[in-house]
């Protein structure tokens, strides 16, 4: 069986966001399938990274800046504004979806394990996501 669900989430400042209650929140699990999650932009992006220490989320984003810096001069997709193209190459980087087993009713995630949104924008809205689960 497949069921999919569109939901929204909050806007987020620039960063890195542990989402993985409001995925758990906005989904029924079955007892065992797959969760696929796509996300719906071009300059936002999810994975799956540590959840326990917050100062991994804050050195993705100085590595991220580090290698795809604003206000490239070489750069044409500016109307924007300076964050939006890299914001475009990094979303590329990371990607846009990620699949997480269903295990006994629960995301079948690691020990420290979470689910990421990564927010390459200044001033985001709220960003809508797709989940397809197949059980």
């Amino acid at each position: 069986m497949i069921q999919q669900i569109e939901f929204a989430l909050a806007p987020q400042s620039r960063g890195y966001h542990i989402i993985t209650r409001a995925v758990q929140q906005a989904v029924d699990l079955p007892e065992t399938g797959i969760l696929h999650l796509f996300i719906k932009h071009t300059s936002a992006a999810l994975c799956i990274n540590e959840d326990a220490d917050p100062d991994v989320r804050t050195d993705f984003e100085s590595i991220f800046n580090k290698i795809v810096p604003e206000n490239m001069p070489f750069l044409t997709h500016t109307v924007e504004g300076p964050d939006d193209m890299p914001a475009h190459i990094k979303a590329a980087m990371i990607g846009s979806s990620v699949m997480i087993p269903i295990s006994r009713g629960k995301l079948n995630l690691g020990t420290w394990q979470g689910i990421y949104l990564c927010e390459f924008r200044n001033r985001a809205s709220s960003r809508k996501l797709v989940a397809t689960i197949y059980s």
